[in-house]
């Protein structure tokens, strides 16, 4: 298997490097357009495999796509970061471009290659992609709720004072900090409700803090997240590799499932070796369903930004 990650940035070199350590690939390239950036990295890591007792062959290149051929899965980081006070609408102008050439350029050399995008704002550059490309819907799939449902399961673990992998949650809709919708009705705690051991004023906070998870790291640290980030897109990256059928909350291009159509959201997936396989429908309550609505309004309003370019 072949796997490739454009963007040798933080949360590219993140996933490359969680990739690598699974031996996910038996070949695995890094590209970016700074010159000598991934080969940098490339080199860097293969430096650990030794130390690390992975076989996983990692290749850097500059802006060279050749070398990415017959990839099975492409991983798309590429665009400038969030910086502290900017929006992820903000990115549409410039990420935009930089995604759709990138897409252009991973097809001509692997043309039947699944595409997991993170470049934000994430559920706009999963549309741009998919109708840009013209591939079939399952092939291209947006990483933003995987990391939410991940933040969401971090702050319930936090209140609970329990390990995050006996917990679990997903946050649907978009993935944006005023558009995710963190389902903490339906989040558990080793099948037992979560909302059995929380006050409401707790379930409130858990909610608004996860909303605003990536704001507050962005604060914290000056740039986006990258460790969270770089790991979602390897866990999908895996199941994928390994045909794991495994749900996670993925943006996906939607024909009327949770009441959408003609737009790419966060709702929840199985991931298997052909992309995204089958959407579940989880059965919102009514108010679920209204802000599964709003956050759509609002991904629409930012998908129509790519009219104007």
């Amino acid at each position: 298997m072949k796997v490739t990650v454009v963007g040798a940035g933080a949360v590219g070199a993140t996933c490359a490097d969680n990739i690598a350590r699974k031996e996910l690939a038996t070949e695995l390239v890094i590209l970016d357009i700074k010159e000598g950036l991934a080969e940098g990295k490339a080199q860097d890591m293969m430096q650990t495999a030794t130390l690390l007792g992975f076989d996983t062959k990692v290749v850097g290149s500059t802006n060279d796509y050749s070398k990415t051929a017959g990839s099975n899965v492409v991983v798309i980081t590429s665009g400038i970061p969030r910086k502290p006070g900017m929006t992820r609408e903000e990115l549409i102008g410039t990420n935009a471009g930089i995604v759709k050439t990138v897409c252009e350029n991973i097809l001509k050399h692997s043309p039947d290659a699944i595409i997991i995008v993170i470049s934000n704002p994430m559920d706009t550059m999963t549309y741009l992609a998919l109708q840009s490309t013209g591939l079939p819907k399952n092939r291209i799939i947006g990483m933003g709720g995987t990391l939410d449902s991940s933040r969401f399961k971090y702050q319930l673990s936090q209140h609970l004072g329990c390990s995050p992998s006996d917990l679990n949650a997903v946050v649907v809709g978009g993935h944006g900090d005023t558009t995710m919708i963190p389902l903490i009705r339906l989040a558990t705690w080793n099948s037992a409700p979560v909302t059995d051991f929380l006050s409401k004023e707790q379930q409130d906070k858990i909610v608004a803090d996860t909303m605003v998870g990536g704001a507050t790291l962005t604060k914290l640290i000056g740039t986006s997240a990258w460790y969270a980030p770089g790991a979602a897109g390897a866990a999908l990256v895996e199941s994928i590799i390994r045909d794991e059928k495994k749900l996670f909350t993925c943006c996906v291009a939607l024909n009327g499932e949770y009441g959408q159509k003609d737009i790419c959201l966060g709702v929840p997936v199985t991931i298997g070796k052909n992309g995204w396989e089958k959407i579940l429908d989880f059965k919102l309550n009514e108010s679920e369903q209204a802000a599964f609505n709003k956050s759509a309004e609002a991904v629409r309003a930012m998908n129509d930004v790519l009219k104007t370019l």
